[in-house]
Parts: C-alpha cells; structure tokens; sequence
C-alpha cells in the first residue's frame, strides 16, 4: 500500500468510527436521555443555556456524526464537534481531572482530538466530500 492509500484508509476509519460514536451520543440524548432529561442534565453540570445548549448538541452529535460516517460536509461538521467537545471538557468534566470513570475528559479530550484532525484533513478521497467538492477548478473544493 502506498502513502496516499494509507491516508485514504486511516481517514475513513478515523471518520466513520467517529462519526458512529457522536450519532450514537446524540441519539442518546434524544432517545435514552431525552431531550428534557438532558436540558436538566445540563443545567445540573452548569452548563450555561441548558435549556437551548441540550437540543443543538444533541443534534449536532448525532446529524454531525451522521455527516461523518458518509462523509459530508466533513470538515465543516468536524470543527462544530471539536467546539462541541471542547466546551463539555472545559465546562464539565476538566475539574474531575482525566479519567472518565470519575467524571473526567479523557473521552471528550479524544472526540476533540478526531474532530479536529478531521477538520484539518478532510474526509479523504472515499466520501461523500470528494465526490460532490473534488473535482479539479471546484470553487468549494476545500471542502473536500
């Protein structure tokens, strides 16, 4: 296998293991949770705007992790999510140190990491990104 398949594969297993594990956390805020039970979730962590902050995640999550899996939108989705993370380490779990059995970001910390460096590299030739935005002269062919 050459580099440029090597890429292609590491992205796609990158992006669809991601984007299965946000689809799953957010159908989990809809479905386990519910969307009430998450709005009260939030606002017992402290999160500011529970009320309006708990459906927008949990659509991101899981539309997001969605987009990811057939990878749409990937880069656009991916840096959403990694704010996303980053505000649940920074308002949530951070104080409850690293490990996740106590409360902690190592998960969170993780999801960012795969958001981010999906946001940097793109979906990779076998999306859905590559097929709509990769044609050579494409004006949105960052997008892919």
């Amino acid at each position: 296998m050459n580099k440029s398949s090597l890429t292609t594969t590491a992205l796609t297993v990158l992006r669809v293991i991601a984007g299965f594990l946000f689809a799953a956390h957010g159908w989990q805020k809809f479905n386990e949770f519910t969307i009430a039970g998450t709005q009260a979730s939030f606002a017992q962590m402290g999160v500011p705007g529970a009320s309006a902050v708990a459906p927008i995640v949990a659509t991101l999550e899981l539309v997001g992790g969605i987009a990811l899996i057939i990878g749409f939108l990937t880069r656009v989705f991916a840096a959403l999510l990694a704010v996303d993370m980053l505000g649940a380490l920074f308002l949530v779990h951070a104080p409850a140190g690293i490990f996740v059995g106590n409360g902690g970001y190592e998960l969170v910390l993780l999801f960012a990491g795969a958001a981010l460096a999906l946001a940097l590299a793109g979906a990779g030739r076998i999306s859905a990104d590559a097929a709509v935005f990769g044609r050579k002269g494409s004006k949105l062919r960052v997008l892919a």
